[in-house]
């Protein structure tokens, strides 16, 4: 399935209208007030199947380590969704494990891969997530490695891969990289990081934060082979309380914390919550129905990929709207009084995530001041433990980050651009 519509591609209205009809609170929040929500970045839409089965599979009181026919029908709705994860990723082998927050999740790969493989250094980036680059700068720091990290770049909002590569040696125990930017939007090139790294050193470990990128293009394993991998289910249409990761069939024997009957390989603590894996299942379920629009594949990986390509296309479209608007109404570049911060002109290479500032307001008043018009953004500042580091790569002090999802359509777009314009003009 290609995606290299440089523009985008809507979906149909009618298609669009059956999306949107699909989630839970797009046109107005909980307590009915109506609002454009721009903040999927920092959560997402929630998918009324997923929210639905949640709570029929949550209700059932039985253990599924046991025998009778429910515990064997919660058995089957996890390994169909361990199943779904490997559809997700185009994984083999390995494992799947959950926890309570793809945070926790990346702390626990980052720790069995630190204490249980030799060298002296471990390679980070400028924009990981928190949860990776604490993980990473705790067990260096425990361990006595030194910490290397890969600076970002301005003029693209990612990370270069020859940044990244200059500082892996053969005494690098693990890479850990983020997939995708959660405030530029930037996608690092994974497939060419893993190939060249590898270069460096063919046993490198490698672990990836996926959390941002998953719900918004392709993650293919087969191309991109590392150890780890982590996803959040309720970034990616799903529910709260869970995280997802897979590691390598390698990675997945390192020693790790695990009961000790359990095989080498096993990675869950305690009883995993079967409706973590129903709302799993559920969200595959849905990238295919899209897909199947586009695709007249059976297979569900096929689906799945047909699904992701054309969600990724619609929120190009809508990207490359936002930017640069129509005669309707003008761009975020175009409008007076406002900046895009890290404007990469390939949106191939950018998701659904847009930095910007205003000449008349701080991102706290702006924030403020979209929320009194219907609109829910999120100011990224450097006093947030969130975003001062990556900020400061990019010579920033904070910007305003607008993260719509596909179920947006553009005249969601258009109503955004128009308050836009309204505040661009200063306090009121």
């Amino acid at each position: 399935m290609s995606t290299h519509h440089p523009q985008g591609l809507l979906f149909a209205d009618a298609l669009q209208q059956q999306i949107r009809q699909r989630f839970l609170h797009v046109d107005h929040d909980h307590r009915g007030r109506e609002r454009l929500y721009f903040d999927n970045a920092g959560g997402s839409f929630r998918l009324k199947a997923a929210v639905e089965r949640m709570a029929q599979i949550d209700a059932i009181p039985d253990n599924a380590e046991r025998i009778h026919d429910i515990a064997e029908e919660l058995k089957a709705i996890q390994a169909k969704a361990v199943d779904d994860v490997r559809v997700i990723l185009n994984a083999r082998g390995g494992s799947v494990y959950a926890s309570l927050t793809a945070s926790g999740a990346m702390f626990d790969m980052v720790r069995a891969i630190a204490e249980n493989v030799p060298g002296t250094n471990m390679v980070t980036t400028a924009l990981e997530h928190p949860s990776a680059f604490d993980a990473m700068s705790m067990y260096a720091q425990r361990l006595g490695r030194e910490l290397r990290v890969a600076r970002s770049n301005p003029a693209t909002g990612g990370v270069d891969v020859d940044e990244i590569v200059r500082l892996i040696d053969a005494d690098t125990v693990l890479l850990n990289v983020i997939y995708a930017s959660n405030i530029s939007g930037a996608k690092l090139d994974i497939e060419e990081i893993v190939r060249r790294a590898r270069a460096v050193k063919p046993d490198l470990y490698i672990v990836v934060d996926a959390v941002q990128h998953a719900p918004h293009g392709l993650i293919d394993l087969q191309k991109t082979p590392v150890d780890g991998i982590n996803i959040a289910p309720y970034k990616f249409f799903g529910c709260r309380g869970s995280g997802i990761a897979w590691v390598s069939e390698r990675a997945a024997v390192l020693p790790h914390h695990k009961l000790g009957g359990k095989p080498p390989a096993f990675w869950d603590l305690g009883s995993s919550a079967p409706w973590q894996f129903a709302v799993l299942t559920e969200i595959v379920d849905y990238v295919c129905w899209i897909g199947g629009h586009f695709s007249a594949a059976s297979g569900r990986r096929a689906l799945f990929a047909a699904g992701i390509a054309h969600i990724e296309l619609h929120e190009r479209a809508l990207l490359a709207r936002l930017l640069d608007g129509s005669e309707a109404v003008p761009g975020l570049r175009q409008m007076d009084g406002v900046q895009v911060f890290l404007d990469h002109d390939d949106l191939t290479k950018r998701d659904l995530i847009i930095g910007i500032g205003f000449d008349a307001l701080d991102y706290t008043q702006a924030v403020h001041a979209y929320a009194q018009r219907g609109v829910t953004v999120y100011e990224r500042v450097v006093s947030s433990i969130y975003s001062k580091r990556m900020l400061e790569s990019f010579g920033l002090d904070g910007a305003v980050r607008i993260s719509p999802l596909h179920c947006h359509s553009v005249a969601d777009v258009d109503r955004f651009l128009r308050i836009t314009q309204e505040l661009a003009t200063g306090p009121r």
